[in-house]
C-alpha cells in the first residue's frame, strides 16, 4: 500500500526576510575597483634646430637675427631665454639668446 505523505509547500518569504521573519542584513553588491588607465607619454614632438639670435652690443633687449643679420634689430625685451620667436624680416622663426 502507499501511503500517501503531503509534501509542504515553501511560503515564500519577502525579500530581505529570513523565514523566521528576521531581517536579513543587506550589502550593496560590491562595485567594481576601477583599474587605472595605463599612462602615455606625450607624443615626442620633432626637435628643430632653431639658430639663436644675435645681441646687440649695448642695447640689453634686442638681437639682430641670424636670417636676416643686416635688415635691423629685433626687440625680444620681455622673452625667456630660449623662447622661439618669428623674424619680422625673414618671417623664419630663431631662438631668444
Amino acid at each position: 500500500m502507499i501511503s500517501s505523505t503531503q509534501f509542504a509547500t515553501p511560503t515564500p518569504t519577502p525579500e530581505g526576510f529570513t523565514e523566521d521573519g528576521e531581517v536579513l542584513q543587506q550589502f550593496a553588491p560590491p562595485t567594481p575597483t576601477p583599474t587605472p588607465t595605463p599612462f602615455a607619454p606625450p607624443a615626442p614632438t620633432a626637435t628643430r634646430d632653431y639658430s639663436y639670435g644675435t645681441p646687440v652690443p649695448g642695447k640689453v633687449g634686442f638681437v639682430t637675427s641670424p636670417h636676416s643679420p643686416y635688415a635691423g634689430y629685433v626687440d625680444v625685451r620681455g622673452f625667456p631665454p630660449g623662447t622661439e620667436v618669428k623674424c619680422p624680416y625673414s618671417g623664419k622663426i630663431f631662438l631668444v639668446p
